[in-house]
């Protein structure tokens, strides 16, 4: 594994990471979740060790650096800046992936395969829908969420809500909330209002009504949607969840739905099976 850099348009340096090199034909870039990195999320190693093994590279992108673990440099002012979840813009979702996206191209791969786990789905969609390049060969979206339905089902979101908006109109909004955000990640009081409020990535609304199809239709390339069986977060039908989202793009009987039995939104004890798939995805494009 090597840790890469990539520069946005707003030059922040990203620090992502990176199996196998620009020799290989292909690269999956994967941008991963809220609260998730290489360094915490199994499935993100896993899933690149299996692939590089076979020759095919594997970029894991971190969004301004998820869950703080690594900090960023603003080129802007030459600093370095703790920052992650924490101190997260969802505003800016597109130009991360695009970065990202540009970063592999610049590199030299011939095909390029853009991924996402979980919110990081969310983010490709974003792009995909709303991009005016044809970078991308292929997309893999793995456990997308409905972002209403998810505060809906999560806890502390409420809580967090009303605490994060009593600390910005006390002018506190980058004072970090005593507790965590949907009881899983520590945000600060700004990031979690902008969460909330992002309606860039309410492009999954199949279970709440509430957000926009109009990027799943604007989706150019092929794909695959990848889903555990006993993903929480699709209301109990885990493949019809997927269909739903799948029948919004434009040729939705092109694309593959794939559905891992007995795994979970994070597939938690089935990373292995879940890189298998990734795999057998990727050979299929190659």
């Amino acid at each position: 594994m090597e840790i890469i850099r990539v520069i946005t348009n707003r030059g922040l340096e990203l620090k992502g990471a990176m199996w196998g090199d620009a020799s290989m034909e292909a690269v999956v870039i994967m941008m991963s979740g809220i609260c998730s990195n290489v360094f915490q999320n199994d499935l993100l190693p896993a899933t690149a060790e299996l692939l590089s093994k076979n020759n095919i590279a594997f970029i894991a992108g971190h969004a301004m650096d998820a869950f703080s673990c690594i900090a960023y440099s603003d080129f802007s002012t030459g600093k370095q800046k703790n920052t992650g979840v924490v101190f997260d813009d969802f505003s800016v979702v597109y130009e991360d992936v695009e970065s990202y996206v540009k970063y592999a191209r610049e590199l030299g791969f011939k095909k390029i395969i853009l991924a996402g786990h979980s919110l990081g789905s969310n983010k490709i969609i974003n792009y995909l829908g709303n991009t005016s390049d044809d970078y991308v060969d292929y997309f893999i979206v793995s456990a997308p969420v409905d972002l209403v339905h998810w505060f809906d089902v999560m806890p502390n979101v409420k809580e967090c809500l009303n605490l994060a908006q009593k600390f910005v109109d006390e002018g506190r909004g980058k004072d970090i909330l005593p507790f965590m955000f949907g009881g899983f990640s520590p945000m600060c009081a700004e990031t979690a209002l902008n969460f909330y409020n992002a309606y860039n990535l309410k492009n999954c609304p199949v279970i709440s009504g509430d957000g926009e199809t109009v990027s799943l239709g604007a989706i150019k390339p092929k794909g695959s949607f990848v889903i555990g069986s006993k993903d929480s977060l699709t209301n109990g039908d885990a493949k019809g969840f997927m269909e739903k989202i799948n029948s919004y793009c434009k040729r939705p009987e092109e694309n593959k739905i794939i559905v891992v039995p007995d795994a979970s939104h994070i597939f938690y004890g089935k990373h292995a099976e879940y890189a298998k798939v990734i795999l057998e995805v990727v050979k299929g494009v190659l």
